[in-house]
């Protein structure tokens, strides 16, 4: 594999490599360090003081050369700016087109500048995270907090990019102002909502909004999606995705995934009174439900493979065979047939198109609206989870149209069934299938400026401190002391088995995957066996249960808006996971029957803590995985978003089936049977947790 310290150095800019952080130096000093302490010949208390000497030096080198290169740009700015002035007397056309292109290149310095505070960070990060795993001391932790916080701090300018959205703001104005406003005197700050059309403003704004180390809603969202991006994407990545994106592409894809949540949630309600109106028990529900999910892990597989070759073809597969799913659902009671309603249920999930659609948003969606997308993706699943218990609760209805009943049990296969005939033929209308890119091999540029400029791209793309790439280098580091090496097409290529995607994943992503598992699982029995359970302790109705998980689903976005702009600003991820995991322990206790009478109230909030914080886990959990995932997998069948979407589905699949298996132990017993598993999952995740970050950190 390549060294960090060797691809630092491959991507400085020429001029300015005397003030980059000297990762090398401090490599080796860290090394130092542990000889000497083996040996006796150091304190720790001299280790810790020297080396924050060391990054205080290193980081003051960065930092004034940041603001020395921030004033240069303040003075090109200026003297720009007495040029526009005169040219407010004299109107020139041929001068203010030149006027407009040396505004620019003030622009692709600032793009130098930005993309030299990424590499600085990076290579911070890197150096703090060798020395505490070294030395099994929590330093970063130390060094941060004392320096960051201080009222002279010198880090806020690496970390927060202090003063260069003057230097932003002063190139965007300007270029405005020069630009054909059609006789209109407003300025951008007139207009915030109206952003100026620029290539090189929307790079610039791409590149800070990567370096902002906040985290906010709409971030958290995209995160939660766990699309997958590719560490190191080529500098026309973004032309080729503008080229293939086509927005009513991108909201048919958001529709699958609502419609087919929707189909998920919509029988839950029903599931038990259809299962005994076909002479089978009510806990059937669990394998009535989970029918679905089984199929999916073999669906996720083919579509995946699939998407690399088309996504209208699968989208269209994914439609015809649900609408055949539905309809065998429905007609089952008129058949009178258990294995006709869980064909049924087996068709609508060989349909999942869940992997084609994040795969469209990964590959064919522009860089700059991705993270909207990703947000869409999730809210378009949140709202369809709600939807579907609440639509099975208002078809209450019982007719029959020639021989085919309608009623609340075979409605639900009706309704879907002519909505995704609707979305086909809206698909079969609308969807413009994406040109498939392809091999091309390209003359390597010849000048030292392209060289820099190239470097220049792939590093804007990147986000700081937390971005794939970092974490896939600490790999390289450690594994720098065998030798190896790779070249950058092979550790970049897509694996091309679970076998290998498996192999790349570190002991913290297996614990995330771990922690995924448990919350799919417990959500899974709360949500699954919510009918069967309400009605043997509190006689409730359909429509009860309905607006009980319609409730539970409406909270999914109002938590992720409290979780993203808040609580993930105020804690770090690792706290936020921990906590949560707790307290879903702790909702699962609450839900047990032990001695007094069971409740509306304890079951309500009991499940309420529980779906909640499973919610806030499952937010948290899937932003770390997108942050430290390798980026082998962000390409290719084989994944991160595969892997997630099994892990959750295999959860899933094994919940509904403890639900069916539970029932022969009698109904009164189902509720403790199906929890216990449950607390055990969560407790073992909870020890996974503590001891992989306490290893880590």
């Amino acid at each position: 594999m390549v060294a960090f310290g060797k691809k630092l150095k491959d991507r400085q800019i020429e001029e300015w490599k005397g003030y980059y952080i000297n990762y090398k130096l401090m490599k080796k000093k860290v090394k130092q360090y542990a000889r000497q302490i083996e040996s006796g010949g150091l304190e720790r208390r001299y280790v810790l003081k020297d080396f924050s000497r060391m990054l205080d030096n290193q980081i003051e080198k960065i930092v004034l050369f940041l603001l020395e290169q921030q004033g240069l740009l303040a003075s090109r700015l200026d003297a720009l700016g007495k040029q526009q002035d005169a040219l407010q007397e004299e109107p020139n056309f041929a001068r203010i087109s030149d006027l407009r292109e040396a505004y620019r290149d003030v622009g692709r310095d600032l793009l130098k500048l930005l993309f030299f505070v990424e590499v600085n960070a990076i290579g911070l990060r890197k150096i703090l995270k060798k020395f505490d795993k070294r030395f099994g001391y929590r330093f970063t932790d130390y060094y941060v907090k004392t320096r960051a916080n201080h009222p002279y701090s010198q880090l806020q300018q690496v970390f927060k990019h202090v003063g260069l959205g003057a230097v932003v703001g002063a190139i965007s104005r300007n270029l405005a102002e020069l630009q054909d406003r059609q006789g209109s005197y407003l300025s951008i700050y007139d207009q915030p909502a109206l952003p100026l059309q620029d290539p090189v403003i929307d790079t610039i704004r791409a590149a800070v909004d990567r370096l902002s180390y906040s985290t906010n809603f709409l971030t958290f969202l995209g995160q939660h999606a766990l699309i997958m991006q590719e560490e190191l994407p080529m500098p026309t990545e973004e032309s080729v995705d503008d080229q293939r994106y086509h927005f009513m592409s991108l909201l048919l894809n958001l529709a699958n995934t609502f419609l087919y949540m929707v189909n998920t949630y919509i029988i839950v309600p029903t599931a038990d009174d259809y299962s005994m109106s076909l002479g089978a028990a009510a806990t059937v529900c669990g394998i009535v439900i989970g029918a679905m999910a089984v199929a999916q892990i073999f669906s996720s597989v083919y579509f995946s493979a699939w998407s690399n070759r088309s996504y209208f073809r699968p989208l269209i597969f994914s439609s015809i065979v649900l609408f055949v799913g539905n309809v065998m659902y429905a007609m089952a009671y008129d058949f009178n047939s258990i294995a006709v309603l869980l064909i049924g249920r087996v068709f609508c999930g060989l349909g999942s198109a869940r992997a084609v659609n994040r795969r469209y948003i990964s590959d064919c969606v522009p860089l700059k609206i991705r993270m909207q997308a990703s947000a869409g993706f999730v809210s378009a699943s949140a709202l369809g989870m709600a939807c579907g218990p609440a639509l099975a609760g208002l078809l209450q209805v019982k007719f029959k149209i020639y021989w085919l009943t309608i009623n609340q049990n075979t409605s639900p296969g009706w309704i879907m069934a002519f909505a995704w005939l609707v979305y086909l033929i809206w698909l079969w209308i609308s969807f413009r299938e994406p040109a498939h890119p392809t091999e091309e091999t390209h003359a390597p540029e010849s000048t030292t400026d392209a060289a820099n400029n190239d470097v220049l791209e792939k590093g804007i793309t990147q986000p700081l401190l937390i971005s794939s790439e970092a974490h896939r280098e600490d790999e390289e580091d450690d594994a720098e002391c065998d030798g190896s090496e790779e070249t950058s097409e092979e550790s970049r290529a897509p694996v091309n088995s679970i076998g290998a995607a498996y192999r790349l994943l570190t002991p913290s992503v297996k614990v995330q995957l771990l922690i995924y598992f448990m919350l799919k699982y417990a959500m899974e029995i709360l949500l699954s066996e919510s009918s069967v359970v309400t009605t043997y302790y509190f006689n409730w109705s359909t429509g009860k249960v309905a607006i009980f998980l319609a409730c539970l689903g409406l909270t999914v976005l109002p938590v992720n808006v409290i979780v993203g702009s808040y609580i993930s600003n105020m804690f770090e991820d690792r706290q936020i996971l921990l906590a949560s995991e707790i307290v879903v322990c702790l909702g699962i206790l609450m839900s047990f029957h032990v001695v007094i009478p069971y409740s509306v109230p304890q079951y309500v909030i009991s499940g309420l803590i529980m779906f909640v914080s499973a919610e806030v886990l499952e937010g948290v959990n899937l932003s770390l995985l997108s942050r430290v995932m390798s980026s082998r997998l962000s390409r290719g069948t084989f994944n991160g978003g595969l892997l997630s979407t099994e892990a959750g589905t295999i959860a899933r699949v094994i919940a509904d089936a403890t639900i069916t298996l539970g029932g022969y132990l009698g109904q009164h017993n189902l509720l403790n049977v199906t929890l216990l598993p449950s607390l055990v999952i969560c407790v073992t995740s909870i020890v996974a947790t503590c001891f992989t970050y306490n290893s880590l950190y």
